[in-house]
């Protein structure tokens, strides 16, 4: 079992992702972070773009027949 201080380390956030928005895309992000309460806007952000990524690596899983092979 890992101790308390691993696990603290292993959490800490080190790398910084910054990327731009339109003033369209902001107010949108905005508008639904308020409608939805969302008080903690960068986990938000965070689990929203991991759990894209995670769907679409899920989806693009490879197997042992193509799509057309496996639909007849």
């Amino acid at each position: 079992m890992k101790s308390k201080k691993k696990a603290n380390v292993e959490a800490n956030r080190t790398k910084h992702v910054n990327f731009s928005l339109n003033e369209k895309e902001y107010a949108f992000i905005c508008a639904y972070i308020k409608k939805y309460k969302i008080e903690n806007r960068s986990r938000w952000l965070r689990e929203t773009i991991i759990s894209n990524i995670l769907k679409n690596l899920d989806q693009d899983y490879p197997t042992l027949f193509d799509e057309n092979e496996m639909r007849r």
